[in-house]
């Protein structure tokens, strides 16, 4: 299925058409799809990941902003009770209403070739909601996945705010000429496993992102520098923080884990 005019990617849309079969397969792979699971589908495209995902699920919801992709979509699977298009726009349409909409309920899991401009906000919206998926896989701009799934030594805002709620991995880089046109950016496909609950109480989560965020304002600086500059206050009052709860404050933001910011929080939690 590719319909009239489509294969050539709106850049409004961030469309870049993944059409290697074998790419397209182990991304349905790696969903996990189980019997009984409502996969949901972001940006069902030109229909090709569409197909292979519809052969692993029993219910697949497909939500597309395109207008005319959307029909498409809809004229291929319109007799269809297993296949649902939902012509949405997935950052407008909470997931909640998404399900709705589709028939579907929880858990479910969410499958999709990302827009390289939107991929972090749709992560967001699904991570956030009170009705998370159990799963994510999406392909991904290879330097944004890279950031979503980072360890210590490597960490970013991004990977600390991403695994509040799951645990993230690459699992492979997706080579250029797999995309239909050829993006100018390298790309890879990550996978979320959503945690039971966040790593960070409910009524928590605000502040602890404030202070991660401080944290990461001047990322090259030493953390003691760098949590001085976002915080505004003077070094030696960071210094009292970091002694608290043992961190060295030499060290650069980077070098902290989850766990690590997790502590920092409660130390900042009581000296506030």
């Amino acid at each position: 299925m590719t319909p009239a005019g489509s294969t050539r990617g709106k850049k409004s849309l961030g469309q870049h058409w993944l059409a290697d079969g074998r790419v397209l397969a182990r991304i349905a792979d790696a969903a996990g799809i189980e019997p009984g699971d409502t996969v949901v589908e972001v940006g069902g495209g030109t229909g090709l990941l569409t197909r292979r995902l519809a052969e692993r699920a029993d219910h697949l919801i497909v939500v597309e902003k395109d207008d005319a992709l959307a029909a498409e979509l809809a004229r291929e699977y319109g007799g269809s009770d297993a296949v649902i298009i939902v012509h949405a726009d997935v950052l407008k349409t909470s997931p909640a209403e998404i399900l709705r909409r589709g028939g579907g309920a929880p858990p479910y899991i969410v499958v999709g070739n990302l827009p390289y401009n939107i991929g972090t906000a749709i992560l967001r919206e699904f991570l956030r909601s009170p009705t998370p998926p159990r799963t994510m896989v999406g392909t991904l701009q290879a330097e944004v996945a890279e950031r979503i799934a980072a360890r210590s030594g490597r960490m970013t805002y991004l990977g600390v705010e991403t695994q509040v709620y799951a645990a993230a991995e690459v699992l492979f880089k997706v080579p250029r000429r797999a995309f239909r046109p050829p993006p100018k950016v390298h790309s890879a496909v990550v996978r979320l496993k959503i945690r039971p609950s966040p790593a960070v109480a409910a009524e928590d989560v605000g502040a602890f992102f404030e202070l991660v965020h401080a944290g990461f304002a001047a990322p090259r600086k030493r953390l003691r520098n760098s949590l001085a500059v976002g915080l505004g206050v003077k070094a030696p009052e960071v210094d009292v923080l970091l002694a608290a709860c043992g961190i060295d404050g030499g060290q650069r933001p980077a070098m902290l884990d989850l766990d690590a910011w997790r502590g920092l929080f409660a130390a900042y939690k009581r000296a506030s």
